[in-house]
């Protein structure tokens, strides 16, 4: 269990905390949500000892062994993987490195005999005949190939040393783990095993994540920061935010009414404070108007984007015809006489693990990559716009935000484009920021408010919420439910495919899956299981 009592924290002038009191139970997940910069990373680095406080305690029980997920994914680069995991667990990691030194001696004293003993009886007790089992299970449960797991940290690519940072992390089941975003780079099955591996988790979970159906998921308790208080609501994120939302209607419901009367106060004060019979009622109004405390009643300091998309023109019947295409990168196929038919209506998530043959088909449709063979054929009515995965390429100038986005812009009027920031959350001088130092989620809102002004009636969106938070994510999903035209994406958020998608397509070795349905009867429908296997079976039958 966790204690905090009287927290506080300061940044130069800014107040991240103040007088925070909670209480972190086993058997419980706790959700940490706020918006950008409202310190949900810091709380967790203060709960672990990384960050100090000004003011206040911090008790964890005695004996609790406490689990982080680690942030520096190069840390471990000389370590081989399933060591890497092990070391998650440190009282275990160091008895097994002193067992193995003192085997590994040449003259064996009758000393080293009986600390081996004690080593032996110690490392039994900690779980270590059964670590590198565990840790196995963890790294497959997080999608590492068996043969990952020998090979050294430095090997492996981002996304996989991630994964092996976040098996260290849930290894030996510690009394207290704190994630900071776990989700960031898991695909969707990842997802669903730490979710499950979570919820059947008994001790003490703190987490921050983005993806509201994780939240949904795991949560049992959510904490909200907000002006510098953590407030804690029982239950998921849906409840927190049905919550949330009625509190606020009632704040602004109360500011509107003290308001009024402070209006009206006034107005009486002006008009009889120099008349001599209503000079006491108006020094009594005064007093009263002087007790009315206005500035206290405070909604939420969270900012919700405005997204829309708006096509200029109305799509026809012929949207998009493929046409057996074909494409590899550094020798693996990627598209091997990929064909599809897209119709008017259509909201189609591509889902599954061949990640990188999803970004292919995207950048090949928008005309970044050239396919080997096949062909493609956009209707006369379509016009499309394309919110690329790596956008590192659009943002390497010091021109500012204004003046980059006056690029994509009909319209080259600064009222006109600086609206279209201003919707993104870009107002007054954040207009004027050079683009070469926008942080991920910054470039995400420009690369939307690039989209909205296309006026293009075909998306295509390849991992669009990477780097947003859970306002940004909300703004987009609520913008894209709406839009009339034809959205093709890709994406991690569960919750995001779920309430866009009114077509499913899973791309699979020799060919592709796709089902007019919604995700989640996608994700039991056992007839697509049945495909699924097939297709990998047949796969590997091939490469033996």
């Amino acid at each position: 269990m966790i204690t905090v009592t009287d927290l506080s924290l300061k940044f130069g002038e800014r107040t991240l905390f103040k007088d925070v009191n909670l209480k972190f139970t086993p058997g419980n997940c706790y959700g940490i949500i706020g918006a950008n910069g409202a310190g949900k990373s810091t709380f967790l680095n203060i709960l672990s000892g990384q960050i100090e406080h000004d003011r206040g305690d911090i008790s964890v029980s005695t004996g609790q062994r406490m689990a982080v997920l680690k942030q520096d994914h190069f840390a471990f680069e000389e370590y081989p993987v399933l060591e890497t995991v092990v070391m998650g667990y440190p009282k275990l990691y160091a008895v097994q490195k002193e067992r193995e030194a003192i085997y590994a001696k040449e003259d064996f004293s009758e000393a080293d005999g009986m600390r081996a003993s004690e080593l032996e009886a110690d490392f039994a007790d900690l779980g270590g005949w059964e670590a590198e089992a565990q840790a196995g299970q963890l790294l497959s449960g997080l999608g590492l190939d068996e043969s990952d797991h020998g090979r050294l940290m430095s090997e492996l690519d981002e996304s996989k040393k991630v994964r092996v940072l976040l098996a260290q992390a849930l290894f030996g089941s510690p009394d207290i783990l704190l994630l900071d975003e776990p989700t960031n780079g898991l695909d969707l099955e990842s997802i669903s095993w730490l979710e499950e591996f979570l919820i059947n988790f008994p001790n003490t979970v703190i987490v921050v994540s983005h993806d509201r159906h994780f939240l949904n998921a795991v949560c049992t308790m959510i904490c909200d920061i907000d002006f510098g208080k953590i407030t804690p609501y029982s239950g998921n994120y849906d409840f927190w935010y049905q919550m949330s939302q009625m509190l606020q209607r009632q704040a602004k419901d109360q500011l509107k009414k003290r308001e009024d009367k402070a209006k009206e106060l006034k107005e009486f004060i002006q008009r009889f404070a120099s008349n001599a019979s209503k000079s006491r009622q108006a020094t009594s109004r005064k007093k009263v108007l002087e007790k009315l405390d206005l500035e206290n009643i405070v909604v939420t300091s969270r900012k919700f984007p405005y997204v829309g998309f708006k096509p200029n023109r109305e799509i026809g019947n012929n949207v998009l015809r493929v046409e057996k295409l074909c494409f590899s990168a550094e020798g693996t196929k990627l598209l091997n006489d990929f064909s599809l038919l897209v119709n008017r209506g259509d909201k189609i998530a591509f889902v599954g693990i061949e990640h990188a043959a999803k970004t292919a088909l995207f950048d090949i449709l928008a005309g970044e990559k050239q396919q080997e063979s096949g062909d493609f054929y956009w209707g006369q009515t379509t016009a499309f716009s394309y919110f690329p995965k790596e956008n590192s390429a659009y943002f390497s100038s010091a021109l500012s935000i204004t003046d980059w986005l006056k690029q994509y812009s009909p319209d080259q009027d600064d009222t006109y484009v600086r609206s279209f920031l201003g919707r993104m959350l870009f107002s007054g001088d954040e207009a004027l920021k050079p683009v070469n130092v926008l942080s991920g989620g910054e470039k995400v809102r420009c690369l939307l408010a690039k989209m909205m002004l296309s006026g293009a009636n075909v998306l295509i969106l390849d991992e669009p919420t990477n780097h947003l938070d859970l306002e940004s994510i909300t703004a987009l999903n609520d913008g894209l439910a709406a839009f009339n035209g034809v959205i093709l994406f890709n994406s991690h958020d569960h919750e995001f495919i779920n309430s866009i998608a009114n077509r499913i397509i899973e791309i699979v070795p020799g060919g592709l899956i796709d089902r007019m349905m919604p995700f989640d009867d996608y994700l039991t429908d056992e007839s697509v299981k049945e495909l699924r296997t097939q297709a990998y079976h047949h796969a590997e039958r091939l490469q033996i």
